[in-house]
């Protein structure tokens, strides 16, 4: 059985859509991993236009709707994405009066688990119904976290949130792990926010940081993760480190 992450944080411009992809393409790119699943689940559809996917045919929106079955896009052999765009906010008034509306999305992924060794789900920034969706139907969440005193001040409202979930919904739902993302070495700020990070979650923060670069900005705009757009960047050093770190742990 694959394995489920929510990559979620409710602050925006913290990293989420870049560590989704970029950890999902490292993992692709490892030769014990047969394959990862990416699941766009932001009704912006950054996740699927940072992998040039426009034209969209099947979405996760008429998945949960249940208009046809799930097809993913193959992206390379081992690497593939559910899509999504705009039409998937409807599914935040859609599924609000359904019986059982957390656990559609959990429904769906169990007869895929066991085709993928990840699944990585792509969390809009807010705690609605979307995001409560993606924590129930996952194992572990990983939160980006921008290496500023703003988005770290939100984190107790996500921890609040992800805690009470796995009180009434999901028992099995746990912290993967926090990533500290545009970080800059030479700023004092950042070293003393990753400082009260470390203090406040302790071993659940990885080791590894994801420096500020231009080449994570850049590689969206064509379509491409950092591995094909700039192998030798330091955007793609950090999060093959850091998908070593994230193996590791799951070993």
């Amino acid at each position: 059985m694959g394995k489920v992450i929510s990559v979620s944080n409710h602050k925006g411009g913290v990293g989420k859509t870049t560590s989704t992809l970029n950890i999902g393409a490292a993992l692709s790119l490892d030769p014990k991993i047969n394959k990862v699943l990416l699941i766009d689940f932001d009704p912006q559809g950054n996740l699927s236009r940072s992998l040039g996917i426009t034209d969209l045919e099947f979405t996760i929106y008429g998945n949960l709707r249940g208009d046809y079955p799930i097809k993913p896009i193959e992206i390379t052999k081992k690497l593939h994405l559910i899509p999504a765009n705009e039409d998937l906010a409807a599914s935040e008034i859609e599924l609000s009066s359904e019986t059982g509306r957390e656990f559609f999305l959990k429904d769906l992924l169990e007869n895929l688990r066991g085709n993928y060794d990840y699944i990585l789900i792509d969390c809009p920034p807010s705690l609605g119904l979307l995001t409560v969706n993606a924590l129930t139907a996952s194992d572990e969440v990983y939160i980006p976290v921008k290496t500023e005193f703003l988005p770290v001040t939100g984190l107790k409202t996500l921890t609040d949130v992800i805690e009470r979930l796995k009180k009434r919904i999901n028992k099995n739902l746990k912290i993967g792990g926090i990533i500290c993302t545009q970080f800059n070495m030479r700023r004092t700020l950042d070293k003393e926010v990753v400082d009260i990070i470390d203090q406040q979650f302790k071993d659940k923060v990885f080791e590894t940081k994801i420096r500020n670069n231009v080449s994570l900005a850049e590689a969206p705009s064509v379509g491409k993760h950092i591995f094909t757009y700039s192998s030798a960047s330091a955007g793609a050093e950090d999060y093959l480190n850091l998908t070593k770190e994230i193996l590791a742990r799951n070993q």
